[in-house]
């Protein structure tokens, strides 16, 4: 990112959210806030609600809004570590990762010794109070980041520098619509652009708060990268992710999964990592692996052979669909070089195959699985969550394909895979079942 980059402009979703903070929690203009054009809109001493909203989101602001504000039971460093100790003690994934070290508070150590200067501390009050669920995942997620951090026999300072840029990671989404807080909402092209825009935000408020160092900003920044190059908001591959950015990128997912399958989450992130390995660092993932296999041996899930076929049927079907699309596009789509959707499209699902393949479960061979299976229902367990994997990367490959490309079927180029691309995008929505559409959480 350019060294000169500002932070972003306070967006309305932002503001509006500031305004109804004041409406539960006493929030006070400590100075005056002026407009971009130099007109005063607030006095200091103000108490700021949803009654002042309409005067300040008519204006650019000079500044931004929260580097004027206090709140009443501000979020603090001592405050953060004892919600912490209360999730090592109750939550399954904090307490799953304490199990695996000898003393479970050390892993709530740094968060009593994080800086957070006014403006942070009131960003993350404000999640606290807005938005839980992302002020407990952020939380989770800091618990894994500083796990992985430990395991990897990392400096007292470093683990700081963990802690700060795994809490601050997602501070750009409350600058987002509250629709994307709403897992059966459904984003537009446009909109999922604006997600993947989160954190070039995050980073840009850490970096105006000026109280970090340089490799926070690096790791919020890179906190969806993927080794293989497949994250965003750069493409990083491999060694051109930071230390702490492979951190944080791991966290994230391991957080996310735990959230979101709260039946045998252990199993299902187990199957994540192994079928993604190229993801993510194997040094890291190593780390994790005995807790996970462990854990997931306690909790075998039964699923009905039938739904594991289902499953099966879809990816093979999948597969063939794009291969005889594939047939039509011109050679020159997928040549080294190209990098429009057909070559994305084919790239990512042929990755999917492979993976699958090398965790013996080629498409169209999951019939003849789900049959030598019988009754084993854990291996029934397996086989299904690998297919219900599979189906998220599918969703996956066609969020990619959206999000760099909003317009591909209304605007086709000619003589291209565009037009093929999007009909198996548009025919893939309409067989994945409702639990696989797009969610705006989606770890992958």
């Amino acid at each position: 990112m350019e060294d000169n980059a500002a932070e972003p402009i306070d967006t309305e979703h932002y503001l509006r959210a500031v305004a109804d903070l004041g409406d539960k929690r006493v929030v006070m203009a400590e100075g005056a806030i002026y407009s971009a054009s130099g007109i005063k809109l607030v006095e200091k001493g103000v108490p700021i609600d949803s009654r002042l909203y309409e005067r300040l989101v008519q204006h650019k602001l000079r500044e931004p809004i929260d580097s004027q504000l206090t709140v009443e039971g501000a979020v603090d460093a001592a405050g953060l570590q004892a919600a912490a100790r209360a999730l090592l003690a109750d939550a399954p994934l904090p307490r799953l990762l304490a199990s695996g070290l000898k003393s479970p508070d050390v892993l709530a150590a740094p968060l009593g010794r994080l800086r957070l200067p006014r403006p942070m501390a009131f960003k993350l009050t404000l999640m606290r109070e807005q938005q839980p669920d992302l002020f407990q995942h952020s939380l989770e997620m800091t618990l894994v980041a500083l796990f992985l951090g430990m395991r990897s026999e990392l400096r007292p300072e470093v683990l700081d520098a963990v802690a700060s840029a795994a809490l601050l990671h997602d501070i750009g989404m409350l600058h987002m619509h509250p629709a994307w807080r709403d897992p059966q909402y459904r984003l537009t092209g446009l909109e999922r652009t604006h997600l993947v825009a989160h954190p070039i935000t995050s980073m840009l408020m850490v970096r105006n708060c000026q109280s970090y160092p340089r490799e926070v900003e690096t790791a919020v920044l890179e906190h969806h990268e993927r080794h293989d190059g497949s994250g965003y908001p750069r493409g990083l591959q491999g060694a051109a992710i930071s230390p702490l950015g492979k951190i944080l990128l791991l966290a994230v997912v391991v957080a996310a999964l735990f959230h979101k399958h709260k039946r045998a989450p252990a199993q299902k992130l187990s199957l994540v990592l192994r079928l993604k390995h190229r993801m993510f660092d194997a040094t890291l993932v190593g780390y994790l692996m005995p807790l996970l296999r462990e854990d997931a041996l306690r909790q075998s899930v039964n699923r009905p052979a039938a739904l594991v076929y289902q499953y099966g049927e879809l990816l093979a079907s999948a597969v063939e669909k794009w291969s005889a699309l594939k047939m039509t596009i011109p050679a020159t789509e997928f040549a080294d070089g190209a990098n429009g959707p057909a070559r994305l499209l084919d790239s990512r699902l042929q990755a999917l195959v492979r993976s699958l393949t090398e965790a013996g479960n080629q498409p169209g061979g999951h019939a003849q699985l789900v049959q030598s299976l019988g009754d084993d229902a854990e291996g029934l367990a397996e086989l299904g969550l690998i297919g219900r994997e599979a189906l998220w990367e599918l969703q996956s490959i066609v969020n990619a394909c959206q999000r760099r490309w909003p317009d591909l079927a209304d605007n086709p180029r000619a003589g291209s895979g565009d037009e093929a691309v999007a009909e198996w995008c548009e025919w893939m929505q309409d067989q994945l079942p409702p639990m696989q559409q797009a969610s705006i959480v989606q770890p992958l």
